[in-house]
């Protein structure tokens, strides 16, 4: 890494092999540096991409839920002053991913650029357990997003 390396270093590893058609090594760096702050300048990320199975096994053991979601965060606990400054990692699945984007009919790219950013800010810190969390986190994700020129996802939602 050079001094002029803006925003985290992202490790990207594919474990499933759904994801082999598509070109999503762009598309979530993209959306991470996008995401950035100075603050994770020099950090470290890891963006695992798999399927609803091995995402359902996390689910269950880290959350109780036995049951495929769309992206779980795992943040680093402990002091953020460790150089490498380690962020943690994101899982995406796969199947959870196109289904939901074919459901809200939006491009697959576009919901797997919200789902890298919504999984970035949980290692930042951000959550969305109360209203108000909720309200801060999603504000976030639509400034992000728009600056990707990826339409506000929770528009839909917001209107009904």
């Amino acid at each position: 890494m050079t001094a002029d390396t803006i925003g985290p270093t992202v490790d990207i590893s594919v474990q499933s092999p759904l994801w082999n058609d598509h070109d999503f090594d762009a598309t979530v760096r993209r959306a991470i540096a996008a995401a950035a702050t100075p603050d994770t300048d020099g950090a470290e990320l890891s963006v695992v991409l798999t399927d609803d199975e091995e995402i359902r096994v996390l689910n269950a053991q880290w959350r109780h839920q036995d049951k495929p979601t769309n992206v779980l965060s795992f943040p680093v606990p402990g002091p953020r002053d460790m150089q490498p400054r380690l962020l943690g990692d994101i899982v995406i699945a796969y199947e959870t991913t196109a289904r939901e984007a074919e459901i809200e009919h939006k491009p697959f790219a576009h919901h797997l650029s919200h789902l890298a950013v919504h999984g970035f800010l949980h290692l930042l810190g951000y959550d969305h357990e109360t209203e108000d969390e909720a309200e801060t986190m999603e504000r976030r994700e639509r400034e992000i997003l728009a600056r990707l020129d990826i339409a506000d996802p929770y528009a839909t939602r917001d209107e009904g």
